[in-house]
């Protein structure tokens, strides 16, 4: 009989120091609490980031939530992503097995290598996908210094 067991290492998505993976994407797969397994935390806003030389795009999934209840925030280089997803009201609960519906807020904040100008930059959501677009400011790519 072969043996598949596979040994778990909590601290290697911690080595990769991705900038866009936020903490509860590290922990997330830590099974030291079996019991606590079925329960999930908030849904979690999924994004693409692609750059050009003047720009940034990003697609960020924010499925179920109306438009007015997005909130974009441009702080030099850092971003935040927020949505509120409002309650829906049922009035038939009997024979519900399991319900993984999601009431509450979520937010996704990152830093981005340059500064945006937020004078400039657009917003649109359709079909559950918020679209960014985020020119760079001008002047904000950092300096290199000579060593004398």
């Amino acid at each position: 009989m072969t043996s598949n067991l596979m040994r778990f290492d909590p601290f290697s998505e911690i080595a990769r120091l991705d900038p866009f993976r936020s903490v509860e994407d590290l922990f997330r797969d830590f099974s030291a609490l079996p019991s606590l397994r079925g329960f999930d935390t908030a849904p979690r806003i999924k994004m693409d980031v692609s750059e050009t030389d003047k720009e940034y795009m990003i697609k960020a999934d924010v499925p179920g939530v109306k438009k007015e209840d997005i909130k974009v925030a441009i702080d030099g280089n850092q971003i935040t992503i927020s949505a509120e997803s409002k309650e829906e009201k049922e009035t038939n609960v009997s024979g519900v097995i399991r319900s993984e519906r999601y009431c509450g807020q979520q937010y996704r904040s990152f830093t981005l290598p340059q500064d945006v100008d937020d004078t400039k930059s657009k917003a649109s959501y359709e079909n559950g996908v918020l679209q960014l677009t985020l020119p760079k400011k001008p002047g904000s790519g950092g300096k290199q210094l000579s060593i004398q």
